[in-house]
């Protein structure tokens, strides 16, 4: 028997695996204690390109810029 660690990005693939656990192909072992440790900066990062990044942070000054504009 293997132990591997596996970064579940989506609720499907977690469904999945235990589907194969109740095919008695694997064993699915949850490890909480990890999970409630790690600060959100590092479990996120890398989920968002760079290119994506650009994009809000152009949205986000455009949004300010609306904000600050007069309208009457």
């Amino acid at each position: 028997m293997k132990t591997v660690t596996v970064e579940i990005k989506n609720d499907i693939a977690l469904t999945f695996l235990h589907n194969l656990e109740r095919l008695d192909v694997l064993r699915v072992i949850e490890d909480k204690t990890t999970r409630n440790n790690q600060r959100p900066s590092n479990r996120f990062a890398g989920c968002i390109s760079k290119e994506r990044v650009e994009e809000l942070h152009k949205e986000l000054s455009q949004m300010r810029n609306e904000w600050e504009r007069h309208t009457y």
